[in-house]
């Protein structure tokens, strides 16, 4: 869907004298900052902002639900290196960005959050749709701004910008009354925002590493958040070191190459397992060294370096609070290299996992995800929550960072069509693969209707078990009980599909998924394939 774009704001200014209100300076803001898209939702509040999204270069995407338009905005952000913003009305639309404020926070996310509120006479009123918005977003998110006059609005907007750019922690809110934006624009001195980090073990950092003979680096999404991918890269190249990686961060270095070790935690292999135990230098960089990651701290602590732009999340003796940027630097610039003789004794260590019924004549789900990744080559891999994504992730090898997006620490279901929506809109060029269950699937149903307006090429990959899977397992494995409240009565998802112009195939046999996959890579548009599977239980972590 292409949008009419007319003369930047500043030209119309000039040559009708045009009075700019205080909407049209915000669009025109987020215009300067490099803004491409905006995921929302209409409504009454926030209309003053929308009349000035109208004439703008930015694209608004029309979702059809707001905890939709907020999880594509967070899979935008984490698919690509564009500044993700969402829009939403007050009261009820604003309520419904919650679940994806918390997904987003949960995993450092950085977007930014616009909502519209009545306005600031009657906030504080039992008025329609008014609600403390603010006060509400505070604890799922950085920082929640609640501008109550025009110059607090523009000075709030630009600190939150900046907030994104320098010390992009997550989500960041800014709450918009519909009278401030329909005021006539002013002018004030643009502010300037400078995070106080804290490098005091900078050089004891150094000093340690040079002294190690076995270091070993847990890397994390903040490597990404701070544009310092390729000088992560360089860093355990030329220094000859290994890594473990987080959930976030799967293929901030290649997955096939032989310093990446894999997940580290709970589905961590035996080599990363092994090289934390043994390492006489953990280097955590950019992660907040949750539970899944490292599950008992003690036993590291004494050999813990830990550099993050947020000082709440570090943890050892070692703290470094600042850019990671500024760290890979000065790292960068030691003249040292390990020797060899570390990753070969790690890449010694044998893994004993096997995946089991991969050899099955039945379509069941780790066969059907098997075929899907072996189709998908460089294409982006989306996931929402369930047994598929436990597949997926311990199934999948990722050459690439933001390869394989999924929902994270949080994991609400139904993250998956809108994320698969925000990871094509901020990667045109690349096949978007999504991976859903038939649980998830339903919580967001609505968006085939996006995905078709836009003619998006998201290849669907419907999981079918019938069943809340994940559940029904806990249910009889954990709490020895019957199957209860798990079984789903679906629908017929093909017609679903059809109605909203998507072409779709239903298969339950291996044979025929891999016709309907091939059917739906030959296509540059929408194509739904649900795969009928056999219920299958997932290995839990030991």
């Amino acid at each position: 869907m292409k949008l009419k774009v007319l003369e930047n704001t500043t030209a119309l200014i000039k040559k009708k004298k045009i009075n700019m209100n205080i909407a049209d300076r915000l669009v025109k803001i987020l215009e300067e900052n490099g803004v491409k898209h905006i995921f929302g939702h209409p409504g009454e509040q926030i209309l003053p902002f929308y009349k000035a999204l109208q004439g703008s270069k930015i694209q608004h995407i029309l979702m059809r639900h707001e905890q939709a338009a907020i999880h594509a905005c967070d899979a935008y952000s984490r698919s690509s290196s564009n500044l993700g913003v969402c829009v939403s009305t007050a009261g009820p639309g604003a309520m419904n960005l919650t679940m994806g404020l918390a997904t987003a926070f949960k995993d450092n996310v950085p977007i930014l959050v616009i909502t519209g509120d009545n306005s600031i006479d009657i906030r504080n009123e039992d008025h329609f749709q008014s609600i403390a918005i603010s006060k509400i977003f505070k604890n799922i998110t950085f920082k929640s701004f609640n501008p109550k006059s025009v110059k607090e609005l523009l000075n709030d907007f630009y600190i939150a910008i900046q907030i994104l750019n320098k010390n992009p922690k997550g989500p960041v809110h800014i709450n918009l009354s519909k009278d401030l934006l329909t005021c006539s624009d002013i002018s004030i001195k643009k502010p300037k925002y400078d995070p106080v980090f804290n490098y005091d073990n900078l050089n004891k950092a150094l000093d340690l590493i040079k002294k190690s003979k076995k270091p070993l680096i847990i890397a994390g999404s903040g490597i990404k958040y701070s544009n310092s991918i390729r000088e992560f890269r360089n860093l355990v190249y030329e220094k000859n070191i290994p890594i473990v990686n987080t959930y976030p961060a799967k293929g901030i270095i290649s997955e096939f190459d032989e310093h990446n070790l894999g997940l580290l935690g709970i589905r961590g292999s035996k080599k990363s397992n092994y090289a934390l135990k043994n390492s006489d230098m953990v280097i955590a960089l950019g992660s907040k060294l949750s539970e899944r990651t490292v599950q008992d701290l003690s036993f590291v602590e004494d050999k813990l370096i830990h550099v993050n732009i947020d000082e709440e999340k570090l943890k050892g003796k070692c703290k470094i609070h600042g850019n990671l940027a500024i760290f890979l630097k000065e790292l960068n610039s030691l003249n040292l290299k390990f020797p060899n003789e570390w990753i070969d004794e790690i890449n010694s260590v044998k893994d004993d996992f096997k995946i089991q019924g991969l050899d099955s004549h039945k379509l069941n789900p780790q066969i059907a995800i098997k075929n899907i990744l072996n189709c998908s080559n460089d294409s982006l891999i989306i996931n929402d929550a369930g047994t598929h994504t436990t597949w997926t992730t311990i199934m999948s090898k990722i050459s690439e960072n933001s390869q394989l997006i999924f929902s994270g620490s949080f994991a609400p279901m139904g993250y998956g069509i809108p994320g698969a929506i925000g990871s094509s809109i901020g990667n045109p060029s690349k096949d978007i693969v999504l991976i859903v269950g038939d649980g998830g699937f339903q919580m967001n149903i609505q968006e085939l209707a996006t995905i078709s307006n836009y003619k998006l090429p998201i290849k669907i990959c419907l999981i079918n078990n019938n069943e809340l899977g994940i559940i029904r397992q806990y249910e009889e494995d954990i709490y020895n009980m019957e199957k209860y409240q798990v079984d789903l009565d679906n629908p017929d998802f093909i017609d679903i599909s059809n109605s909203y112009g998507i072409s779709s195939e239903k298969v339950n046999s291996i044979k025929n998924l891999k016709v309907a996959l091939k059917n739906a890579f030959r296509v540059k548009k929408p194509y739904f394939i649900e795969i009928m599977v056999e219920s299958e239980n997932i290995p839990l972590p030991k």
